[in-house]
């Protein structure tokens, strides 16, 4: 289960990445997908393919590096690095994403812009001391 879910999620993000090709990406998606944001909001299917296209124009030529692609039993995670292009931010991105029936039903969204980082990591640097 766990290298099929790896290639579902591969398949269903490498058209997506490589071409901006969201009628792809939405095949491999579960009818009551669920997309969840780190500050509680969800979106349905819809939703969030609304979304993806609209977003598809102004990151069009956006640079992906997938970092890290791992998977256990119904989950797979996605750690990568995205960079618009110039003078773009960029962005690193966690994506968790649960696979049922060879259909991606859920996913976990977290985005830090990488120049925010420091700034974001400073609570640990106090807990340091």
């Amino acid at each position: 289960m766990t290298t099929e879910n790896r290639a579902i999620v591969h398949s269903a993000l490498a058209g997506l990445v490589e071409t901006g090709d969201v009628d792809t990406l939405a095949s491999f998606l579960s009818e009551d997908f669920v997309h969840h944001r780190p500050d509680s909001t969800t979106s349905t299917r819809a939703e969030w393919l609304a979304a993806v296209r609209a977003a598809s124009a102004p990151t069009a030529g956006m640079r992906v590096e997938i970092l890290h692609l791992l998977a256990e039993g119904d989950h797979v995670v996605v750690h990568s690095r995205r960079r618009l292009p110039d003078p773009g931010p960029e962005i690193v991105v966690v994506d968790v994403l649960r696979v049922t029936d060879g259909l991606i039903a859920e996913v976990w969204e977290v985005i830090e812009p990488v120049t925010h980082a420091a700034a974001n990591a400073s609570w640990w640097q106090s807990a340091r001391h």
